[in-house]
């Protein structure tokens, strides 16, 4: 009883902390209202220290269970729970302070807009639709370039991942804005798509085979299919898709890279932004890095990967593939991230406030960051927390119980050495993402596969949570028992 009562009183002390704007009278009130509760906290905590014996039991219960170990209304929760409050308080005080100096700085005349810790979401953001508009008037000069040729048709990029979702773990400066260059085959070529089996080993992956269409009377130049190889001799003195950009009849990722970074050496010239940005292209693989510094010295980091939809959906083949030097360039990967961004702008519409979610995702990003715990794992639990919890239930009063559900979950998930990949068998789906209708009906894939076949990686990955919550724990166990005691 005395536990539960701690947590209600912990939530409205959080409630407190997060109010921004208050009139005289309620601040009045709630100030009165926190001395009450700072009152009752302290013989709540009082009376637990005298049945328990607080550090010893915490201690012991620390060697003896596992993060994984949890039961409704067990005091781990509470410990769970008091962890990230202490963070989330932190963080939310250090934000009130930040925007009070803001405050007066604007007040002093000063510009606020180029300093260095103003590091927000909506910063990020803002970046990411100037990097938008900048790539879309590169690609449609290129698109003017490239007509009435053999290369592949570029279509206008679509912003992908973190960056553009809204929640990127890394500060406006580190930021890497990913966009995904679709591709279409050109007059005379057709891109048939070898998926085989969803999910198999790399090398043996989906690939891309180039094959040439018949367009005779579509169009007034030569079918290169019907004509024979006398009449379109001319034809082989001119580079082509299957001669420049293919490897046996299939389109290389590393090809069509390398070709793509060669356009952006030649072509940026020829940009109206040229003299504003200076380019600098990073070296890649299977993709085209950039590096735009602006005259006034921003440095916006660009990835552009190349992608070959399937069907109408919101799946795309891309030339992004795991650092694996022994997978064919000629195998492309299963890019499920315009599908991702579409899932977030929905949830965005539904969820109070319509960013808790993504304020969830930043503050574990940051947790994580120490561990082996990837943001693209940390994002497939937020995804199917936010696909199984009531929309209701995101909002900014729930915050840091949304947080102790994704810890619960990746625990449990670390367990069993199972994490279902989120759009395989799920049949829970907002209806304006197009998925191809063999994903409803495929098994699960299984994206901590990896910890199956090697029990070090899983041992490892659960003692850093291990180390990580004990961190905090101990962090919380001296500011709050320490304060009380006094």
């Amino acid at each position: 009883m005395a536990a539960t009562k701690l947590v209600a009183l912990l939530l409205q002390a959080l409630i407190l902390l997060s109010v921004q704007e208050l009139d005289e009278d309620t601040w009045e009130h709630m100030q009165q209202r926190e001395k009450e509760m700072d009152q009752e906290m302290a013989q709540l905590l009082e009376k637990m220290e005298r049945r328990s014996q607080l550090p010893m039991f915490l201690q012991q219960r620390l060697q003896e269970q596992t993060i994984m170990d949890y039961q409704p209304v067990l005091f781990a929760d509470i410990v769970v729970s008091l962890v990230l409050l202490f963070r989330l308080c932190w963080w939310i005080t250090k934000s009130r302070l930040d925007m009070s100096t803001d405050v007066e700085k604007e007040e002093a005349g000063i510009d606020i807009d180029g300093l260095e810790d103003k590091k927000s979401i909506e910063m990020v953001i803002s970046r990411g639709q100037v990097v938008k508009k900048l790539v879309d008037h590169f690609v449609q000069l290129l698109q003017e370039r490239l007509s009435n040729t053999s290369f592949p048709v570029l279509q206008l990029p679509i912003g992908v991942g973190s960056a553009f979702e809204g929640w990127c773990p890394h500060e406006k400066d580190d930021a890497v804005y990913q966009l995904l260059v679709p591709l279409k085959a050109p007059a005379g070529y057709t891109f048939c798509l070898e998926l085989g089996v969803l999910g198999q080993t790399p090398g043996h992956g989906p690939r891309i085979r180039v094959e040439l269409e018949c367009t005779c009377g579509t169009q007034k130049m030569r079918c290169f299919a019907c004509n024979t190889k006398k009449q379109l001799g001319w034809r082989k003195r001119a580079p082509s898709l299957r001669t420049a950009l293919c490897s046996n009849s299939y389109l290389d990722a590393a090809k069509v890279a390398r070709w793509f970074q060669g356009l952006v050496k030649e072509a940026w010239v020829a940009m109206p932004q040229a003299d504003q940005y200076k380019v600098k292209v990073l070296p890649s693989f299977s993709s085209c890095h950039l590096q735009l510094t602006s005259d006034s010295g921003t440095v916006l980091n660009l990835e552009m990967i190349f992608g070959v939809q399937q069907g109408d959906t919101d799946i795309f083949l891309s030339s992004q593939t795991a650092e694996d030097t022994y997978t064919p360039s000629t195998v492309w990967t299963e890019n499920y991230a315009v599908a991702e961004r579409k899932f977030f702008s929905h949830i965005a519409t539904q969820v109070p406030g319509g960013t808790i979610h993504l304020r969830c995702l930043k503050l574990w990003s940051h947790i994580l960051e120490s561990t082996d715990i990837s943001p693209y794992i940390l994002k497939t639990v937020v995804m199917h927390l936010l696909n199984t919890i009531p929309v209701s239930d995101w909002c900014r009063e729930r915050l840091f119980v949304r947080m102790v559900d994704v810890l619960r979950f990746l625990g449990c998930c670390l367990k069993a050495k199972k994490l279902s990949h989120f759009f395989f068998g799920n049949t829970n789906m907002p209806k304006e993402i197009i998925l191809p209708s063999v994903l409803e009906s495929s098994r699960p894939r299984n994206l901590f596969h990896h910890l199956v076949q090697n029990p070090s990686a899983r041992i490892k990955a659960v003692k850093q949570l291990q180390e990580l919550q004990y961190e905090l724990f101990m962090g919380l166990h001296y500011s709050y028992v320490e304060r009380w005691s006094q």
